[in-house]
Parts: structure tokens; C-alpha cells; sequence
């Protein structure tokens, strides 16, 4: 049976990727082709799973074994979601310092909204630990799936089903004429998570150099800034300019630093 979406929409679902980290059972690899072929998606990035490929994930997909075909492996969760707009991580508990968070709904509706321009990322952890707090500084939103308090232990093809159904949802009630969400108003594009990694570094470095920051002991000084980016969503113009700036006050201070020390060899 043919899928209900319409082409475009179904075009669309394809620019939003799963993406799982480290996952420690090849069966969960499957269990995870098989919910996204069931709400219509087909893009899926392992990075680094502990046991892929492997005859346990073709057996769990089922009928799914195109979408495990067409996985991507990759070395790390900066070159899965390199070149996404946005990028939203499965949370299941509390931080420290506080995250834009999204509802499952929220999630569907806005990753459903900005595939319309860019690539969309769902991120989803360990079975055992979820993502570490430094991978889920690389999300501009965090999502967490409301379960029984009792018993919220959810495996992993559970929920992805979850936040696939809400994005099928989204799709199907855009379909229908329902008021589906705008996220197309830059004049620019998004500035995709490889550049905005790039940015955070030239950000620590200058940091570093003008004294603000203590290398060996930064505190949560860049983990905050990392939050305040996120919930800023800069744009490609936008993150030029404020790379400009930085390198404009590193070459200040280098020039500077030349200045005073041809000063003090004339002494």
C-alpha cells in the first residue's frame, strides 16, 4: 500500500533524520527502521553503534531492512548533524542548566515546519545513559517524552515512534489545511550545527585570549552561551558578523602584543 502523504510531503520527511548514538544492541537498530518506516521516514544515522551490521537488526526490522540499508554510519554526532539547521535531543532528565525544551507535539510540529528549508535532526542516546550532557550542548532544543513517572523507561524504538508519530501528524494536518507552523521567515538560512561548533571554538579562544575565561577552569561560562545561542537560532549573515568580530579582536590583540613588544626591545 502506497503511503498517504502527499510526494512532497513524503520528499519532506526525508530531511529529517534520526539519529542514535552509540546504541549497544543491534535488535534496537531494527526496532528503530521499523517505527520510522511505519510513520514514513527513511533517513538514519548510527554514530558509532556497538554492534552494526548485524543479522539481530535485520531480524527486528521486519519489513523495514530499505531504511537499515540506507543507514548511514558515522564517527561522531558532529558529522551526523554537520549540515542541519536544527537539531533537537531526547532528554529524560532534569540539567543542571536548564534547556529550551519541547513537548513530543512541539517537536513534530516545528521539525515538520523547518525541513521545509533544512535538514532537521532527532538525536537519541545510549540505551542505558541517554546523551551526555556535552552532546545535548550540541541541541538547540532538548525534548522529553512524558511517561509514567512509575515506569518511564521507554526502549528505543518506542521512542522514536513517538516523535515520528508527532511528525506525521504535523504532516498530515499541514495536508489537510490546518494551520501548520511557519519556520521559513529568515532572510537568510539557519547556520548549520558544523558551523555553529566552529563558531563556539572561536568564541572559547578569543574568550581565552582577552582573559575572561580561565582555561583550565571555565566553570559553565560556555555552557551558557551555548543556551543563549540556542535559543537565539542565528543565521548564516548573523554568524559571519560575529565571527568577524572575533577574529577583529584577535588580531587587535596580536597586533597589540607586537606593538609592545617592539616597545620594549628599543629599551
Amino acid at each position: 500500500m502506497a503511503d498517504s502523504l502527499q510526494p512532497q510531503s513524503r520528499e519532506r520527511m526525508q530531511k529529517v533524520r534520526i539519529v542514535l548514538v552509540n546504541t549497544s544492541h543491534p535488535g534496537n537498530i531494527g526496532g528503530v527502521a521499523r517505527a520510522m518506516k511505519n510513520m514514513g521516514m527513511s533517513s538514519l544515522y548510527l554514530v558509532e553503534p556497538k554492534e552494526y551490521p548485524a543479522d539481530k537488526a535485520v531480524w527486528r526490522a521486519s519489513n523495514a531492512v530499505d531504511v537499515l540499508d540506507g543507514a548511514i554510519v558515522v564517527n561522531s554526532l558532529d558529522e551526523a548533524i554537520a549540515d542541519c539547521g536544527l537539531v533537537v535531543g531526547t532528554s529524560a532528565r532534569d540539567r543542571r542548566i536548564p534547556w529550551p525544551m519541547l513537548t513530543p507535539r512541539q517537536c513534530g510540529e516545528r521539525a515538520w515546519g523547518e525541513a521545509e528549508s533544512h535538514d532537521v535532526a532527532l538525536v537519541f542516546g545510549r540505551e542505558d545513559r541517554g546523551l551526555t550532557n556535552e552532546e545535548l550542548q550540541k541541541c538547540h532544543y532538548h525534548v522529553h517524552i512524558p511517561s509514567n513517572p512509575d515506569y518511564s523507561s521507554l526502549n528505543l524504538g518506542a521512542a522514536v515512534q513517538v516523535l515520528a508519530y508527532e511528525m506525521r501528524l504535523a504532516a498530515l494536518e499541514a495536508e489537510q489545511g490546518g494551520a501548520a507552523l511557519q519556520y521559513n521567515d529568515w532572510d537568510q538560512p539557519p547556520v548549520k550545527a558544523e558551523a555553529l561548533e566552529h563558531y563556539f571554538n572561536h568564541l572559547q579562544q578569543t574568550l581565552e585570549k582577552v582573559g575572561f575565561l580561565e582555561p583550565d577552569n571555565p566553570r559553565q561560562t560556555m555552557t551558557r552561551l551555548r543556551r543563549l545561542y540556542s535559543r537565539v537560532r542565528m543565521d548564516e549573515m548573523e554568524m559571519n558578523i560575529l565571527r568577524g568580530v572575533l577574529t577583529a579582536m584577535q588580531n587587535y590583540i596580536y597586533y597589540t602584543d607586537k606593538k609592545l613588544e617592539g616597545g620594549d626591545s628599543k629599551e
